[in-house]
């Protein structure tokens, strides 16, 4: 993997991913997490491109070194309402409100 560095004068970073936009039923579940920007994680990737074995092995490390995580979700309703792009969004929205609020 490519070792990448955020543009000089970032202070914080948060990954973002969803689940749930492939179900026909169901809420659309998104999480975000902000690590150090020096931290030594291997094996980040898209959770998608990743075994399950290998999701949970990262698991414990990105729970221990992240300065802030959180889960932000959009209902069925939400869904039904604004349709799956504009419901991940919104609950993507929630997730930029967190850790504008709560800020590492």
């Amino acid at each position: 993997m490519k070792s990448w560095r955020p543009p000089e004068g970032i202070q914080r970073l948060a990954g973002v991913d969803e689940v749930g936009r492939g179900p026909l039923a169901g809420d659309v579940v998104t999480a975000a997490v902000i690590l150090p920007l020096d931290h030594e994680i291997v094996g980040l990737a898209d959770s998608k491109s990743l075994t399950a074995r290998q999701r949970e092995n990262l698991y414990e490390d990105i729970v221990g070194q992240a300065k802030s995580w959180c889960i932000g979700r959009a209902s069925v309703e939400e869904i039904d309402r604004f349709n799956i792009l504009q419901a991940t969004l919104l609950a993507m929205k929630i997730l930029s409100l967190f850790f504008s609020n709560n800020s590492p």
